[in-house]
């Protein structure tokens, strides 16, 4: 068979897609997961004198008690997380995005880009199918963050000796996931689902800012992994800006998942023992990392797409020869 009658890959793949995001997520979390873990420790602490550190000085403060490996708690599950979530999240919104397009191909629209309305459908449709597949894990991965910081503050009332184990005992992502579910039970995996539903808006707004930015540049020049950079991260901070309060609160709720409390509960309770500054402790790493995280993987992931394409093309005609 000649090479100019083989069949061409449908480049809307959402298998692709899903893959360079989870690929793109991966390599992004492992760059900043340290300001995952100063924010995630500053969103769940309880409000005490002095609690409040400078960034540097936070950093400082694990290093010295857990070593530099203090900064990477529960990294193993936040890494198999991002790539699920990422997944789960392109799959289908290209799927959805794949809809419109083919509704609009239909309908005779004189162009086929996603309007901002069906780009936030899309975001909606997306961040709700993965914020319920994959909050148990989310969960998991913020007990094994905070819990390191727990043991470390009571080794601070200890002997030397006792201290020491206390550092050292690093729990696994599946003794952290058996011990919640002997302790609290099947439910706790899903502590933190409502508030992380009512996040749904932040990959709505990120995406919608996203594409619209796109689309406006992409009439005067090509979208490079450079401009995909900006353009994320314009997204993301405008997104997670927005949003953090209901971060703080979910990430709390996770920790506390027998605590019968809803939402806006959570939000009043936060504000009345903290103020309204409570509501967005530790946004400058969290921030910082979102920021970074989707700069990085909007610029990756068309890379990771095209290689994927390529790829599987290769391996098609390779079987078809």
């Amino acid at each position: 068979m000649s090479a100019q009658s083989k069949p061409v890959l449908p480049q809307n793949d959402n298998v692709a897609h899903a893959l360079a995001g989870a690929g793109g997520g991966i390599l992004s979390m492992a760059l900043t997961y340290p300001l995952i873990t100063l924010s995630t420790r500053a969103q769940v602490e309880s409000k005490r004198p002095g609690s409040e550190t400078a960034f540097l000085a936070a950093v400082q403060k694990i290093v010295a008690r857990e070593g530099v490996s203090g900064l990477y708690s529960g990294l193993s599950s936040a890494l198999f997380g991002i790539s699920v979530t990422n997944f789960v999240y392109y799959y289908w919104y290209e799927w959805t995005r794949a809809f419109f397009e083919a509704a609009a191909e239909k309908s005779g629209r004189a162009s086929k880009k996603l309007t901002t309305v069906e780009s936030m459908i899309a975001g909606a449709i997306a961040g709700s199918a993965t914020v319920i597949l994959t909050n148990p894990i989310w969960v998991v991965n913020t007990r094994m963050t905070t819990r390191k910081a727990a043991t470390t503050e009571d080794g601070e009332k200890k002997d030397d000796l006792e201290a020491q184990k206390a550092r050292n005992k690093k729990p696994s992502t599946i003794g952290t996931l058996l011990a919640l579910l002997k302790k609290e039970g099947p439910q706790a995996l899903f502590s933190g689902v409502v508030p992380a539903l009512v996040l749904v808006i932040n990959p709505i707004l990120q995406y919608t800012l996203f594409e619209q930015m796109k689309n406006a540049v992409e009439k005067k020049r090509r979208i490079t992994p450079g401009v995909a950079f900006v353009l994320g991260a314009l997204g993301k901070l405008f997104a997670t800006t927005v949003t953090y309060p209901y971060i703080t609160v979910k990430s709390q709720m996770h920790v506390e998942g027998g605590k019968k409390e809803g939402v806006t509960e959570a939000l009043k309770r936060v504000v009345r023992e903290e103020g309204y500054a409570g509501l967005y402790k530790g946004i400058g790493p969290k921030v910082s990392q979102s920021v970074i995280t989707a700069a990085c993987l909007f610029a990756l992931k068309d890379v990771l797409y095209e290689y994927s394409v390529r790829l599987r093309g290769s391996m098609a005609r390779k079987a078809l020869a």
